[in-house]
């Protein structure tokens, strides 16, 4: 059996055909994916030591959006209803939404974030994105524009 261990980015080969440009792509994805999960996770852990990456995700929209709605966002992260039940659960317990009756239909919860997740939240985004400056500095603000709209395209493929 052969450990995985992580390493540099080896350079990607310049394909020659738009099939390979595709499946270069596709391969990129699925690192940047691998990695993404496992920041997702140390991001969690830096809210709260109880936080899973589900719930950080749900936070980061619901400090992104001020205030939202758990069904919504289970709709929008394609999440079962009551997985985000347990993680908007463990966000109250932990102090960082609140839910609130609705203004318009007092029937309907809403969850706002606390100051606590405010804070911490940024503090993530602020470590993360420096990351990302880090690793595209170099490239220029057209070259940023256009992988930006590639990957708009993709998200909404």
């Amino acid at each position: 059996m052969t450990a995985v261990t992580e390493s540099a980015p080896a350079a990607v080969a310049a394909p020659t055909t738009v099939d390979e440009g595709i499946a270069a792509v596709e391969e990129q994805f699925s690192i940047v994916f691998n990695r993404a999960r496992a920041l997702w996770s140390e991001s969690a852990k830096q809210i709260h030591p109880e936080l899973q990456p589900a719930g950080y995700k749900l936070l980061g929209m619901i400090v992104r959006a001020g205030r939202a709605n758990a069904h919504v966002l289970a709709d929008q992260l394609m999440m079962d209803k009551s997985a985000v039940s347990r993680q908007v659960r463990l966000l109250e317990d932990a102090g960082l939404v609140e839910s609130l009756a609705d203004e318009h239909d007092r029937r309907v919860r809403v969850l706002v974030p606390t100051a606590v997740a405010i804070e911490r939240i940024n503090a993530v985004r602020d470590r993360n994105q420096e990351r990302l400056r880090g690793a595209l500095r170099d490239r220029s603000v057209a070259e940023l524009a256009s992988f930006a709209e590639i990957l708009r395209a993709i998200g909404t493929a």
